[in-house]
């Protein structure tokens, strides 16, 4: 325990020392996972109790009665990119679970034609071939309750994998930290992603970088850093359950998701930016759910230099009957010509169902 608590004091310090701190990096992390919470704009941070709780909030698998496997699959720019999820967790005892998911965005066959041109000036297309793009994130979750009732926290560890081809590789890792609270049927939570920076190491082939060096005059004669840091996110959410009748039942949830550097955010300073996200879930009887949400609310500058407000609304359907979950998502109704994603599903299964 010692050497890990040492260990994890000079990555920090390490971190807070590198040259390189992106605005925007491992970006591919902030998507989201699980159909149902996206329909729901992600507003998930304080209700999150499943499997999926991995990379929500990693506190919400100490509600996990029994193995539970998640997985999802979700298209980009018109099919190009492929963003895939799976996550597995489990209780250990009555006061404590852990998981482990893994996620995957990747473009693959990309042309690579930086040999088109042969050394007499001729085009030969016999000298094109194809890379791949991947990045990977694998994450270990452990969740255990506090002496205090109604609080437990989580806390993730996470290794980063990104490869370029055969241009560049790196490796990354970091922590998330999570907390639930939950209170006469009220829910909060609090997750802190990236607390001590994520921190990506890059091994750039300097035998393919010099073949586009020049292609260019004055253009990428150096070397990019080899290092970069991924700054601290935090999510603070509150959600309630209202029942009716034994019958039907309102999920009502909403996210502050926090930067803390200035964006576009509809509220933002130097110090932090906010963009806030709603989301509701209709159930019918346990069996059947209806999801609606909104985040991602923007200041957008305009052509004419006017600032209007963006959003992207987001709507979803669940079924689940025996320990088996089938759900979907349709995102970014609002703007489909620039949309990330747009239909997504997701797959989540009990797999005590199989031991009955």
């Amino acid at each position: 325990m010692k050497k890990f608590l040492v260990f994890l004091l000079l990555s920090y310090c390490t971190a807070q020392y590198s040259q390189t701190t992106r605005k925007y990096s491992n970006e591919f992390m902030n998507i989201g996972v699980d159909a149902a919470a996206l329909g729901m704009s992600n507003a998930v941070v304080a209700s999150t109790s499943d499997v999926n709780s991995g990379y929500w909030n990693p506190a919400g698998l100490l509600h996990l009665e029994d193995h539970q496997i998640s997985l999802m699959h979700a298209n980009y720019f018109a099919n190009i990119a492929q963003y895939d999820y799976i996550g597995y967790a489990i209780p250990i005892d009555d006061r404590s679970a852990w998981g482990i998911s893994m996620i995957r965005f990747g473009v693959d066959d990309i042309l690579d034609t930086t040999e088109l041109i042969d050394n007499q000036g001729n085009i030969d297309y016999n000298r094109i071939s194809l890379f791949s793009t991947a990045d990977y994130g694998f994450t270990f979750s452990y969740a255990r309750k506090l002496p205090v009732e109604g609080f437990q926290y989580g806390v993730n560890a996470k290794i980063i994998r990104r490869i370029i081809g055969k241009f560049a590789n790196s490796w990354g890792f970091g922590f998330d930290f999570g907390i639930q609270f939950e209170r006469n049927d009220w829910k909060f939570g609090l997750m802190l992603r990236d607390i001590t920076t994520t921190y990506n190491i890059w091994n750039i082939d300097e035998k393919e970088y010099k073949k586009i060096s020049d292609a260019i005059p004055g253009e990428n004669q150096e070397l990019p850093e080899s290092t970069e840091i991924t700054l601290p996110k935090a999510q603070l959410g509150v959600a309630k359950k209202f029942d009716f009748h034994n019958d039907y039942s309102l999920l009502v949830a909403t996210n502050l998701n926090m930067r803390f550097e200035q964006t576009n955010d509809i509220i933002s300073s130097q110090i932090v930016s906010i963009d806030p996200a709603v989301g509701f879930e209709f159930g019918y009887t346990d069996l059947v759910f209806l999801r609606a949400g909104a985040g991602n609310f923007q200041n957008v500058t305009q052509l004419d230099s006017t600032e209007k407000l963006s959003f992207q609304p987001n709507i979803g359907l669940g079924f689940k009957y025996k320990g088996i979950q089938i759900d979907y998502a349709l995102t970014d109704l609002g703007n489909q010509s620039t949309a990330l994603y747009s239909n997504i599903f997701s797959l989540k299964v009990d797999l005590g169902i199989f031991r009955k």
